[in-house]
């Protein structure tokens, strides 16, 4: 299913009066306070996140899963679901593949439904945290850092092999995310398993092509009990450094202990040039992997604002590649990537408009009260306005959720893939 320009014309148009009035009356508002508002808009409209193919189908725990039906069965029909997501906000251009749930069978036909979709392909991600049919080793002991040293050379193989499938649809980067970890004390040795991390990355490395990026995910629990071989952003940055200028930490918003200062470690990073991808969800607990924005909307636009001072200040950084990485366990997943690409652009035009220059004067001068006031004007404004002056400039819907139902996508893809077909790779 792809819906067309012509479909979402007709959802704008029911609407789109209403909304020249509201947009009309924030540009002149922010306009008397200085904000050169097309450029904001333009900023909104460039700014493009990639959805990942793993979060096209319901999710789950280790309880139960129960689907929203319709889900897409092969790595075409998720394709094409990305495209309805981008046709309806212009912020979706971008899909990340996982290996080896979705190796394409026929690369040319692959790249050319991506292109009729309007997406490039963002990066690959390598598995193993999981055993896969017929392999040689197991990782229930570890991947990367197990004691088993043809476990570990599989583990690379792997991830070099997924660099060779990334290189034929275009790709620029590998994200590598290791579970490996312990549930006992004692169980591992702590150097040597940080030891045989660090060699398997730098193998993996050595087959990256001159033009490509390392992304090094941290999480602090899970799916082991005791330990996790990398931990935080400090084991990351480690690696990183370890394997050279072409390796980056990866942030994930649910990979980090409750109330930690996700926005301090963002800006460390970019100062330091090392911050090379971004995994927006939100969370209450831990890794919850909740719809973006949907707990703690405040932190995410805190986080925004570092990423906005930093994409200026810090040219020794890459510009970051963003991607959603979420858990759909009750909802549309449609619909709840649509919500988290409206929550990531809401945080983001805030802290487009926190002015930067009077908040460095407010600093400056120890004035904690303006500091707080000048984030806080900014973080109340409602943007929503911008954002659907950006998705219309650039032929998205005003509303992509109503438009998503009125166009009754979901009804559709049930009709078109049957009731129970289950996304693959879940």
């Amino acid at each position: 299913m792809q819906i067309s320009k012509e479909q979402i014309q007709l959802v704008n148009e029911k609407v789109e009066a209403g909304h020249g009035t509201q947009f009309n009356f924030l540009a002149q508002t922010l306009d008397a306070k200085g904000v050169d508002v097309n450029t904001v808009i333009k900023q909104l409209a460039d700014f493009q996140v990639a959805i990942p193919s793993w979060a096209l189908g319901a999710g789950g725990t280790r309880f139960g899963r129960f689907s929203y039906f319709g889900e897409p069965s092969n790595l075409e029909q998720k394709i094409n679901d990305v495209g309805i997501i981008h046709s309806l906000t212009q912020t979706a251009g971008a899909i990340s593949l996982h290996i080896p749930w979705d190796v394409p069978e026929d690369y040319n036909a692959i790249k050319e439904l991506a292109t009729a979709n309007d997406l490039v392909f963002d990066a690959v991600n390598s598995n193993t945290f999981q055993d896969q049919k017929d392999a040689k080793e197991s990782y229930k002991y570890g991947s990367l850092s197990n004691v088993n040293k043809a476990v570990r050379e599989q583990a690379v193989q792997h991830n070099i092999d997924v660099v060779e499938i990334g290189k034929k649809l275009g790709s620029k980067s590998l994200t590598v995310w290791l579970a490996d970890g312990s549930n006992f004390p004692g169980q591992n040795n702590f150097q040597t398993a940080l030891q045989h991390t660090e060699e398997s990355l730098k193998e993996i490395y050595k087959g990256l092509p001159e033009d490509w990026k390392m992304f090094i995910e941290y999480k602090p629990y899970e799916p082991n009990f005791y330990s996790t071989v990398i931990q935080d952003w400090g084991t990351s940055f480690m690696l990183a450094n370890a394997c050279g200028d072409k390796a980056y930490t990866l942030v994930d918003l649910g990979h980090h202990l409750p109330n930690t200062n996700i926005e301090q470690i963002v800006s460390t990073l970019m100062m330091k040039g090392k911050l090379g991808g971004f995994h927006f969800n939100d969370s209450k607990y831990g890794d919850d992997d909740s719809t973006v924005g949907s707990v703690k909307p405040y932190s995410l636009f805190l986080i925004f604002n570092e990423l906005v001072y930093g994409m200026k200040n810090n040219p020794q950084n890459p510009y970051p590649a963003w991607m959603i990485d979420a858990s759909h366990n009750i909802k549309d997943p449609l619909e709840d990537l649509i919500q988290s690409l409206e929550a990531i652009q809401e945080a983001y035009a805030k802290a487009l408009l926190v002015d930067q220059k009077a908040l460095k004067e407010a600093q400056l001068a120890n004035d904690v009260v303006v500091c707080q006031e000048l984030l806080q004007e900014a973080y109340r404004t409602d943007v929503r306005p911008l954002l659907r002056e950006a998705r219309l400039k650039s032929g998205g819907a005003l509303h992509p959720i109503t438009a998503y139902r009125s166009l009754q996508v979901r009804e559709s893809l049930i009709e078109e893939r049957g009731k129970y077909a289950v996304a693959s790779g879940l």
